[in-house]
Order: structure tokens, then C-alpha cells, then sequence
């Protein structure tokens, strides 16, 4: 057996929890490989709504084992309040929840940082998520960083005591004043004292070497897939730098962020929206700041659900997808919302980039609005309802040709189609 792996192809918020969800069925383990709880990801089924932010997304199925991996990022305050969220639902987590003894920890003072560096910023804030993802990470590679299995330790509290006054040192350098601050809606002291009092919970969770744990799965033909984060184009080597997240968001990411060699990776799933959206700063080419953005926006519920902040929407864009697919070696894609383009006549997407007086089919190292310009071809729209579709063979003519317009261009067949937020609103092709 080998891992298969489901990624966002776009700027994140694509959809992957959604798909994860349909998929676990056919597996025996889901395991998250990178990010932390800048990570939203959204299930719906049987009237009900859940928004998972380190948790993976395949726990709403009691047969199926959920790994939270070494290369994730764990707040224990943010998690504590998920299982409690899931265990409302009378899902039992802890039933089948496991964590790398490696995942690193962010602790209350990397929130801090978070906000120190990008209020430091100014006008060149990056639009952090502000929950401690950078810092944790930036620890993490200087060797400073706090793992789960310390947890237990006895100079764990001595530990996490220096790592404060390090960052305090940090804060306090740059003048944040942190004690007007608020975490999550609390005070610094008050966050601390629930970060601290979650520890215990997380005792609770099974602590695994998680890389001897899941190539033994694979050598006893257990199904495994690798659940992703955020999306290709905030990968932290391959993505618009500086606008992107701590992590490799790619498929490359899986082997350092499970521990498993290149040669096991199986089938490569990739995710994207039937049009763009994006979070925060950076480049954006086919961003519609227009009334058709705001529709975007509005029918598709087009804000954070990690943060609450509205979007910003826009066209496809193929250059950027066929350069996720080339990252990545995707075999099969998933398109989510196509519902959300019901509305219009007729749709744009982005098929080249006219850059320095030539057109171009890549990505330039320069990406900025003053350097490249989105060449469109328009389709016709389907201007129907498509959410009560049950099957493809319903779709409207429209639809489908703008599914095949797609697939012509980056050469990979789209073999889901999402037609509604609801794990019953998904079309098999």
C-alpha cells in the first residue's frame, strides 16, 4: 500500500475538509501533514456544521484512525475546544485520535509574537491568521521549539519558562504593548491559564512515534491519505513569497511532515474552487473588485472560517493551477463550488498572463499587478440552480463544457464535482 494525498491547488480554503470527509470511507487512517489552527476545515452532513482547525477531517467516522502528524503545529488551547466542540456531537475523539510525540507546540507567547511582527509591519502586514503559526515554526527551526512529547517531561514547565522570557525580550523590543492585547477574545494571563490547563486534556490524547506508526500501517496494507492545509500557492518555498504560510504545503511536504519516503506516495488529489479566492495580502491576478467579486463573495460565503475576514474573489486562474499540478503531480482533481458561479451569463477564466508586452503560460518570479495582466476567455455561464443536482449526468450543458474547457487546459481529469457545502451535494464523474 502506499499514502495517497488530498491538497488545496489555490491559495487554501478550496474545500479539502469536504472531500477528506466523502473520501474516508475507503481508508483505514486520515493524517494532517503540516499547518496548524490557521487551518479551517468545514463538513456539513445531516443538517449539521463543523469546522475543524487541527483535528483531521476524517473523525466523523468511528472506522477510520486520525493522525495529527510531526509536521502540524498544535495549540492545545484551540484544540481542547475543538474536541469539546465534536464531543457536543457525541463523537468520541479520543476513540480514534493519535499525535506525533514530534508535533511541535505553539504556546501563549507565540500568539504574542504574531501580533508584535505584523503590527511591526504596518501597510506590509502579510495578513497573518494571528494565531502564533510563524513563530511556532520559526522556534521549530532554531532548534528552540516544544514538542508534544515533552509534555510529560519534568523540565518541561523550566523549558517553556525560558522560551517565554525569550520572546518577552522580543515583545518587548519593539514596544507591544501585550496587555491590552486580546487572545481569542482573553486577556494574555487568562489565555496562559487556559493553554496550561489544556495541557492535561491533551495528555489524554495517544502520543505515537508517528513515523514508525504509519510506515508499519503501510507494510500491513492499511489504506492511509495525507489530509493538507491551506493550498499550494502559500507552500513556503513555492508559494507568493512573502505572502504565504510557515509550511510545505505541497506534496514534497508529506514525506518530512509524516515520515515516510518519496517512494510510498500513492494517487495525489488536488482541490481547487471553480473560481479564486485568498486570504489576507499578496498578488492576486484575476482579483474582481468589482460587483461580480462581491457576488462571488456572497454566494459562496466567501469569509475566513478561521478568522471571520472576507475574502478576496476572482476568476480561475489556469497558469497558477497547472503550476499547483506540476508542484504537486496531481493525478485527479476535484472542483468545489461550482454552485457558487449559478448566477452568471457568462464566466471569465484567466488562460494566460500578458507579461512585459508577451504573453506567457507560467508564473513569473515578478508577480506583482504591475507586471503581469490575466488573459481571459469567456464561456457561457449555466445560469441555473445546480445544488439540488444528484448526478453529472444532470448538469446543464454549460457546466460541463466549462469542466471540460478546464480539464483541456491542464490535462487532468476532474473526477468530483462539488455542487453545495453538504457532504450529500457531490457529484461523481
Amino acid at each position: 500500500m502506499k499514502v495517497d494525498v488530498l491538497l488545496g491547488l489555490q491559495w487554501g480554503d478550496e474545500g479539502k475538509g469536504k472531500i477528506v470527509d466523502v473520501l474516508t470511507p475507503e481508508y483505514d487512517i486520515v493524517a494532517r501533514f503540516q499547518g496548524g489552527p490557521n487551518a479551517g476545515h468545514t463538513i456539513e452532513f445531516d443538517g449539521k456544521k463543523f469546522i475543524l482547525h487541527t483535528i483531521p477531517s476524517g473523525i466523523f467516522n468511528k472506522n477510520t484512525l486520525n493522525i495529527i502528524g510531526n509536521g502540524v503545529i498544535v495549540d492545545p488551547y484551540i484544540l481542547i475546544k475543538e474536541i469539546e466542540n465534536l464531543k457536543d456531537s457525541n463523537i468520541d475523539v479520543f476513540a480514534n485520535l493519535l499525535i506525533s510525540k514530534k508535533t511541535h507546540l505553539i504556546v501563549p507567547t507565540h500568539r504574542l509574537l504574531d501580533a508584535t511582527y505584523e503590527t511591526a509591519k504596518g501597510e506590509s502586514k502579510i495578513g497573518s491568521t494571528l494565531k502564533g503559526i510563524g513563530p511556532a515554526y520559526t522556534d521549530k527551526i532554531s532548534r528552540n521549539g516544544l514538542r508534544v512529547g515533552d509534555i510529560k517531561n519534568i523540565n518541561f514547565f523550566d523549558n517553556l519558562k525560558n522560551l517565554k522570557k525569550k520572546h518577552f525580550r522580543i515583545i518587548n523590543l519593539h514596544e507591544f504593548n501585550h496587555k491590552d492585547y486580546l487572545i481569542d477574545g482573553l486577556p494574555y494571563e487568562e489565555y496562559e491559564e487556559k493553554w496550561l490547563q489544556a495541557l492535561e486534556t491533551i495528555k489524554q490524547i495517544e502520543q505515537i512515534d508517528s513515523e514508525y506508526f504509519i510506515n508499519q500501517s503501510i507494510q500491513s496494507g492499511k489504506s492511509i491519505l495525507a489530509e493538507g492545509a491551506q493550498g499550494t500557492l502559500l507552500d513556503i518555498d513555492f508559494g507568493s513569497y512573502p505572502f504565504v504560510t510557515s509550511s510545505n504545503t505541497i506534496t514534497a511536504g508529506v514525506c518530512s511532515g509524516l515520515g515516510i519516503a518519496p517512494n510510498k506516495i500513492g494517487k495525489v488529489f488536488g482541490i481547487f474552487k471553480a473560481y479564486c479566492t485568498r486570504v489576507g495580502s499578496g498578488p492576486f491576478p484575476t482579483e474582481l473588485k468589482d460587483n461580480y467579486g462581491e457576488i462571488l463573495r456572497i454566494s459562496g460565503n466567501e469569509f475566513g472560517s478561521t478568522t471571520g475576514r472576507p475574502r478576496r474573489c476572482g476568476w480561475l486562474n489556469i497558469p497558477a493551477l497547472k503550476y499547483s499540478i506540476m508542484l504537486n503531480g496531481i493525478d485527479r482533481m476535484m472542483m468545489m463550488k461550482a454552485d457558487v458561479l449559478s448566477p452568471f451569463d457568462e464566466i471569465k477564466i484567466c488562460t494566460k498572463y500578458n507579461y512585459k508586452n508577451r504573453e506567457i503560460d507560467y508564473i513569473p518570479y515578478e508577480n506583482s499587478p504591475d507586471d503581469i495582466t490575466p488573459v481571459y476567455t469567456s464561456l457561457e455561464g449555466w445560469n441555473t440552480e445546480i445544488d439540488k443536482l444528484t448526478s453529472i449526468s444532470e448538469a446543464p450543458p454549460e457546466l460541463i463544457d466549462y469542466i471540460k474547457f478546464i480539464e483541456k487546459q491542464v490535462d487532468i481529469p476532474i473526477k468530483i464535482v462539488s455542487v453545495g457545502p453538504d457532504r450529500k451535494q457531490t457529484l461523481m464523474r
